[in-house]
């Protein structure tokens, strides 16, 4: 259809802008992997488009299925990222090793949330494509409880929307909020008709989410500011809580060894 090919084409111009704007913003030197991640959306949507009326149906969906763990993974990757750009004023007094714990506690809460993102799947998909989209749904909704922590938070973190941190969270929320209210009415939809229309409009709300970055990316990022007292009593106790733990493994470890000597 038409339309199709009119959003296809608006969304991959949308993700060059902002691939752009990334590069000229330099916010390639604190977020990688999601510049990392725009690229590869930009490069495999073209891709789909050009697959999508020269190969069969069958063929055409393994390699979404295959695009679509490889945009599942790079997602928690960038989600991890955010977090531990978030930290910036406070790194040097962190312990090593902190952006682990980070990825380590939203995988956690990707287990917890496993069970509501079942919700979201057709009962018509195979074992395979099952499990691909249940992994999408699980990271679609953690998006969300990042976007929704990351707003509650933002004064604490001293945060505001200049931020490219949570410019970032806020156009990935707000598309994952679409995209999962999409996927329960695909679930749940009696009329099969109606879901070619619930694809448009998930396309339209990722048009909005790179018209949102494009906006927020035109912009120069406000200087980086402290964390609030509170909140930086509350990382140095767990920073010296780890730390101190850590020394003290150390030490029992030495006396055990001496012992045995």
């Amino acid at each position: 259809m038409v339309l199709d090919s009119v959003m296809a084409l608006a969304s991959s111009a949308g993700e060059t802008i902002v691939l752009a704007l990334l590069i000229r913003r330099k916010v390639w030197k604190n977020l990688p992997i999601f510049c990392i991640y725009v690229a590869w959306a930009l490069v495999s949507d073209i891709g789909a488009y050009l697959l999508s009326a020269h190969i069969p149906y069958e063929t055409y969906f393994r390699y979404y299925l295959a695009e679509l763990s490889v945009d599942s993974l790079l997602l928690f990757l960038v989600l991890v990222e955010l977090a531990w750009s978030i930290l910036r004023p406070v790194r040097k007094s962190l312990p090593q090793g902190t952006v682990y714990v980070l990825a380590l506690l939203l995988a956690v809460a990707g287990l917890v949330i496993w069970p509501l993102a079942g919700m979201t799947i057709p009962a018509n998909f195979g074992p395979h494509s099952t499990l691909l989209f249940h992994l999408q749904g699980t990271v679609s909704i953690l998006r969300v409880v990042f976007f929704l922590v990351l707003s509650a938070c933002s004064q604490l973190l001293s945060i505001g929307w200049r931020d490219r941190e949570l410019q970032v969270a806020t156009g990935l929320g707000f598309y994952s909020i679409v995209s999962l209210i999409t996927s329960v009415m695909h679930t749940h939809a009696a009329n099969t008709d109606i879901y070619h229309d619930l694809d448009q409009v998930q396309i339209a709300s990722y048009l909005c989410t790179l018209s949102y970055w494009v906006f927020s990316f035109s912009t120069k990022e406000q200087e980086r500011k402290e964390f609030s007292p509170q909140m930086q009593h509350l990382l140095l106790q767990m920073g010296g809580g780890v730390r101190a733990n850590r020394v003290a493994l150390t030490e029992i470890h030495s006396k055990s060894s001496r012992k045995k000597d």
